[in-house]
């Protein structure tokens, strides 16, 4: 009996350090796949344009993950030194507080969510595990703590000011990264106003409304209702301006982009979609929306995952940016590959040099390539942060 005992204890205390030890990197691993695994094959012309350049790119869900993004990781698709290698400027980290279980394109309810065994698994505080705000500080915490132990390699971005003052820094440090918080979802606020207060103080500059469900500020394209903003929603909306955040109409309702577009009075983002007229999807974006949020001063980042561009590789992402260049201009569009999203990626960041070569093999020229590769971005945050 004390031989069964022991046996099944042993298991017992096999598969508790197995479910912290292997589960999460076996999870990240698994969804966020490359198609294509470096080293990748650029050089000549095509990399001096390509080290030339100001990337940024306006959506990775990294800090999801349980890695040292400092470190150079075997798997996943961004952390410091691969940023470096793709000689990334600035990158934004959305941060992702909750997702429902079966998650698919067409309608999700809020009943569930994957997020709460994945934070256990990676040992979240107690208070992360059972409330989507301390989730969101959470995670905000953690990229604070590693912009300070960066040395100065890894900057916080949190206003315009500060991204001017590391724009003249880099010119003398190629190898410094600058960063920003998103989040994803405003269920995170968990229907509470004052705590857009402590996102603000926490880093976030840019929240998206909503994610693959409805939630008190308006519907999602994913969600059961897909309704337009609730009078919660409006509130938030006046708050954000009035802090000048930036709102971001990712995986949001048509409804709510209509709602949104009606009362804002200040540029929108929409930090990764594909869009309908390359890749007819649920979640991207009409050419009526494409126009009327780049009328507004908008801008919008082209995904490089499979329902972004119906496709996997390089080629598909120019394609997809070339018909939303000729739609609504070349200083409207911008990355926005949700790279470590749960997805799988044609390459992870240090293959963006093939993505320079696909855009130029698509006709963009040498301007449009800066353009789009990430100085709209600089020039929209320098204009409308605070």
């Amino acid at each position: 009996m004390k031989i069964i005992i022991y046996t099944l204890l042993s298991l017992f205390l096999m598969a508790v350090v197995g479910f912290f030890t292997f589960l999460p990197s076996r999870v990240d691993s698994g969804k966020n796949r490359v198609e294509f695994r470096p080293p990748y094959p650029v050089t000549g012309e095509i990399t001096r344009l390509h080290q030339d350049l100001a990337i940024v790119d306006l959506h990775a869900d990294t800090l999801l993950w349980n890695r040292d993004i400092l470190k150079r990781s075997e798997w996943g698709h961004v952390d410091l030194p691969r940023l470096v290698e793709g000689n990334v400027l600035l990158q934004v980290f959305s941060v992702v507080t909750k997702t429902p279980r079966n998650l698919n394109l067409i309608s999700n309810d809020d009943k569930s969510d994957s997020i709460t065994l994945l934070a256990l698994a990676q040992l979240w505080p107690w208070k992360a595990l059972v409330n989507l705000n301390e989730r969101a500080l959470y995670q905000a915490n953690r990229l604070q703590h590693y912009a300070e132990k960066s040395s100065g390699s890894l900057t916080l971005i949190r206003s315009g000011k500060d991204l001017q003052h590391f724009l003249e820094q880099r010119k003398a440090h190629k190898s410094m990264v600058a960063s920003m918080l998103s989040l994803e979802g405003a269920h995170a606020l968990e229907g509470k106003i004052e705590n857009l207060d402590k996102l603000y103080n926490a880093g976030y500059r840019i929240i998206g409304l909503v994610h693959f469900f409805d939630n008190e500020v308006g519907g999602s394209a994913h969600g059961v209702d897909k309704s337009g903003l609730t009078g919660f929603g409006r509130q938030l909306i006046k708050q954000m301006e009035d802090r000048r955040m930036l709102v971001d109409l990712a995986h949001a309702s048509p409804e709510l982009i209509d709602d949104v577009m009606a009362m804002a009075t200040r540029p929108v983002i929409v930090t990764h979609t594909g869009i309908k007229g390359t890749c007819n999807k649920s979640r991207n974006l009409t050419d009526l929306q494409m126009l009327k949020i780049s009328k507004a001063g908008g801008l919008i980042g082209i995904g490089f995952y499979p329902v972004a561009i119906c496709g996997q590789s390089p080629d598909d992402i120019a394609r997809a940016a070339s018909y939303a260049k000729d739609l609504v201009g070349i200083k409207h569009i911008a990355l926005g590959s949700d790279f470590d999203g749960a997805v799988p990626q044609p390459f992870d960041v240090t293959g963006l040099p093939l993505l320079t070569k696909a855009l130029l093999a698509e006709g963009f020229s040498e301007e449009e390539v800066r353009l789009f590769m990430g100085e709209n971005v600089i020039q929209f945050l320098l204009a409308n942060l605070e």
